[in-house]
């Protein structure tokens, strides 16, 4: 009894709010890493029409590479060498990796901002039905009725679409599917052993770059993309480059914020900056059709996913705690077996 009366104050003080901490601030730094990236791919694609979106995924992973293997020969970061072990702790990463890279930047460039965003709600519901079958997660029903609003709210604003793209949303439906299988198997993969969080990024990039770049020149992606004649445009390789790099650190703002998160609280975190996104979409881009329905319908989405967030970082977070949890679990053990002993 006295070690429980000696442990649970630090649980309850210094831990829990550690904890509370590190998921706030890493979902908040996703949710900007995600408003961006969106914002500038859209200028690439559409502003500045580039024909590839193929040709730009390849730019982020090769700066992914590079930037994670400087990093670690400077000793800045570690994480496991290359090893006949490493493709299947991976697998299938990879694979969701290129099918999430490639569909999400297509449905960008296919649909208007506020559409997109819309359509991407499914996401929310899927990753949620799909860490409860693979992870094994179970969920509070004021967490499931707040997901279900939000898919309730983008049926609302979608019905009211007049600019229908079959391609647009076949892109972003497919893209719904591998950004939550992707977010479910990344939590997943995160507790492997030797890879950690740069590992599961940089090995992701590592192998899929020659096929996705194959790929790219057997379809004459990359013809297109390497004759552009914005190459000569100082602003559109700005803008190019910013993407690049900004593809790196959304990679690995997903990879932390489903560190300290479930799967599900990342996607829901992505839903939740889609108001700025509705708002500018408004005003950039000239795609935008303003509708009553399509207004409200949003609105409803943007509520659900702020009632989750609430719920979710007000609650007492130890379950999702990563902080020492075999000392825990050790911790636990050890107690009960005193407790059966007196």
């Amino acid at each position: 009894n006295l070690y429980l009366h000696r442990r649970k104050p630090c649980l309850d003080s210094d831990e829990v709010k550690r904890a509370r901490l590190m998921k706030f601030a890493s979902a908040a730094f996703y949710a900007f890493c995600s408003f961006f990236i969106i914002v500038v791919n859209k200028n690439i694609l559409t502003e500045h029409k580039f024909p590839s979106f193929m040709f730009l995924g390849i730019g982020q992973m090769t700066a992914t590479i590079i930037i994670l293997y400087v990093a670690k020969m400077n000793k800045a970061i570690h994480f496991q060498d290359f090893d006949k072990s490493i493709p299947g702790k991976i697998f299938p990463l990879p694979l969701l990796y290129v099918g999430n890279h490639v569909t999400g930047l297509g449905g960008t460039q296919k649909l208007s901002l506020p559409m997109f965003t819309v359509l991407r709600k499914f996401t929310i519901l899927l990753t949620m039905i799909m860490e409860s079958r693979i992870l094994r997660k179970s969920f509070a029903p004021p967490l499931v009725c707040s997901v279900l609003a939000i898919v309730v709210g983008a049926l609302v604003a979608a019905s009211s679409d007049l600019s229908f793209n079959a391609e647009g949303y076949t892109f972003v439906l497919l893209n719904d599917v591998f950004t939550a299988a992707s977010g479910v198997y990344t939590k997943k993969k995160l507790g492997m052993e030797g890879l950690g969080k740069y590992g599961v990024l940089f090995y992701n990039a590592f192998i899929i770059i020659i096929p996705t770049v194959l790929a790219s020149a057997y379809t004459g992606d990359l013809e297109k993309a390497l004759t552009f004649e914005g190459w000569m445009s100082v602003t559109f390789v700005f803008y190019f480059l910013l993407s690049c790099v900004m593809g790196f650190i959304l990679m690995y703002s997903i990879i932390l914020c489903s560190y300290y998160n479930t799967a599900l609280t990342t996607t829901v975190v992505g839903a939740i900056k889609n108001v700025a996104v509705m708002y500018i979409g408004m005003f950039i881009g000239g795609d935008y059709i303003f509708s009553w329905t399509n207004f409200i319908g949003l609105n409803i989405c943007i509520s659900a996913a702020l009632i989750y967030s609430y719920i979710t970082f007000h609650s007492s977070g130890s379950s999702e705690t990563n902080v020492k949890p075999a000392e825990d679990k050790l911790s636990i053990h050890i107690t009960e077996n005193h407790l059966e002993k007196t």
